[in-house]
């Protein structure tokens, strides 16, 4: 005999593969499964760490020993402490001075690669040798040409008669910041030189061609046509250069350590120095993460301002 007829009005029920290909067909569900992976990444490699950083600097963990719930007290020590408050803002002077040189030369750097010059890829390959070298290897050369004994940049400024005895460039805390300043520059131009070079490529020449016509010269063209044009770009790649800049331990660690006198102190070698070399996890831990409301509140005003520009 033949099973039990189903209730007229009703539906047989679907497998779950059914209803799972039913699911997938529907693209805001399929998108949710793709990108699921890298979340998850994402999760597992910035997540995990940021959390664990956040409850080692609610506690007094030391190397070796367990550590206690101190709350906010590492937080509030810092506040206190003059040597944190000197390295915020050596942060602080370091980032803003290695943008305001990166940002003109990166600026030239994409007008100059953008002309029709001889062995123009070659150039911007050479360009980008400052960016792709490992931050140490470069850090290395940048120290022996800093080095008082035989330095390449004093001999320089002696043999032009800038100088008689050359600069103590990293012995004097007022040229060192300068040095770690310029290090950073020279490293990140590139950066701004490429991006920005392809933001200007995707100009249409037509623009160019209109206000030629106009009567425009090549100041003019660049004020009222280029720079509001990639200006956007610009934005964006001065936001993730101030974070890389903000959060550099390479550069500074590599060259003074930090010194002389702490004059040269990050955020990121202060906190290194204080959780792996004095070994106090907890109080390093927290100062790693007085980083992050400041790029947050950065990120969350050219996400603003960028979503407005837009809007427009």
């Amino acid at each position: 005999m033949s099973g039990p007829i189903p209730a007229q009005g009703t539906k047989p029920s679907a497998s779950v593969g059914g209803r799972i290909w039913v699911l997938l067909d529907r693209e805001d569900v399929l998108g949710y499964v793709l990108v699921a992976p890298v979340i998850l990444i994402v999760l597992g490699l910035n997540g995990y760490p940021f959390f664990l950083a956040l409850s080692l600097s609610l506690t007094d963990k030391e190397i070796g020993f367990p550590g206690q719930f101190v709350g906010l007290n590492n937080y509030i020590k810092l506040l206190q402490d003059g040597i944190y408050l000197q390295t915020v803002r050596n942060t602080v002077v370091f980032t803003i001075g290695a943008e305001l040189l990166k940002i003109p030369i990166g600026l030239a750097l994409a007008l100059v690669l953008n002309e029709r010059i001889i062995l123009r890829k070659a150039i911007r390959s050479v360009a980008l040798l400052p960016w792709i070298v490992p931050a140490v290897l470069s850090a290395m050369a940048w120290t022996w040409m800093f080095n008082p004994n035989f330095s390449v940049l004093n001999w320089i400024l002696i043999n032009l008669g800038l100088s008689q005895t050359g600069i103590n460039w990293l012995t004097d805390p007022n040229t060192a910041m300068f040095s770690v300043v310029l290090v950073n520059a020279w490293r990140g131009s590139p950066f701004f030189g490429i991006i920005l070079l392809a933001a200007i490529q995707a100009i249409p020449n037509d623009l160019y061609e209109a206000t030629a016509v106009d009567g425009a010269g090549r100041w003019a063209r660049f004020r009222h046509v280029t720079l509001p044009l990639v200006m956007p770009i610009l934005l964006i790649a001065i936001l993730l250069s101030t974070i890389a800049t903000f959060a550099d331990f390479n550069i500074v660690y590599t060259i003074t350590g930090g010194g002389p006198m702490n004059s040269t102190h990050v955020l990121a070698t202060h906190s290194y120095a204080t959780a792996l070399e004095a070994g106090r996890m907890g109080e390093g831990a927290a100062i790693s993460l007085t980083m992050f409301p400041p790029l947050l509140a950065l990120l969350i005003l050219e996400i603003r301002y960028l979503n407005r520009r837009t809007a427009e």
